[in-house]
């Protein structure tokens, strides 16, 4: 049986703004095995971005537990987990989040060097990266020299950099045309069924989630 790498149990999340009180999930259970590929989809407000960022720490909960690899991350520090991040996870956005005065080597490299890897190990290391994802001939562009397509790549190929135990990704065709979109699936899934690489994507595209494993539909902080 394939061990699980998420699991989360009676997850709730309440945003407050004077007396309003928004409950965004609603005691949300969710189990993913390692090395699978899932969709969470919805329509906009339903919750899906608030998992994913709740699921990878980026946020904190207010009840229940979520537990990385067998860790409960609820019970770290704001430092603490973003150190874990960094360690055991990769991300990839809907605007790239590229820091624009750096090549794409240089963008690729960063969270290596954030971990304290050699800068010599890290820049061979994010130049075979680049070549990974079909960018060896980019890799000292700038992102505005690049086309989004190409930017996401560079994108996908800092979040495999550190080797993570999951990718998170928050609508990663979002920006993209249907033909570029498609291409960045297929090299998502690629790297799921060839590297055996979990990943989680949020996202309300169809032709995306047919790409899963399995899809978990989300309407109004819960799962339906």
């Amino acid at each position: 049986m394939t061990p699980l790498i998420i699991e989360a149990h009676k997850v709730r999340k309440i945003y407050r703004s004077g007396q309003l009180r928004v409950e965004a999930l609603r005691g949300i259970d969710i189990a993913v095995a390692e090395g699978e590929m899932v969709a969470i989809m919805g329509q906009s407000g339903c919750g899906k971005t608030t998992l994913l960022n709740c699921l990878a720490g980026l946020d904190t909960i207010d009840e229940g537990d979520i537990f990385i690899q067998g860790d409960n991350i609820r019970g770290l520090s704001d430092s603490e987990r973003t150190a874990y991040r960094a360690r055991h996870m990769g991300f990839i956005f809907q605007d790239f989040n590229l820091l624009p005065m750096l090549s794409a080597v240089e963008n690729v490299e960063l969270p290596m060097l954030i971990a304290r890897a050699p800068g010599r190990k890290a820049r061979k290391h994010a130049l075979e990266m680049l070549d990974l994802v079909g960018l060896a001939d980019r890799a000292w562009h700038r992102p505005a020299e690049l086309s989004g397509g190409q930017r996401q790549r560079v994108t996908i190929a800092r979040a495999l950099t550190n080797n993570p135990a999951i990718i998170w990704a928050d609508e990663p065709t979002g920006n993209l045309d249907s033909e570029t979109a498609a291409e960045i699936m297929d090299l998502l899934y690629r790297f799921n069924r060839e590297l055996a690489q979990t990943l989680v994507v949020v996202t309300h595209a169809q032709e995306v989630g047919q790409h899963a494993n399995r899809i978990i539909r989300m309407h109004d902080g819960s799962i339906v």
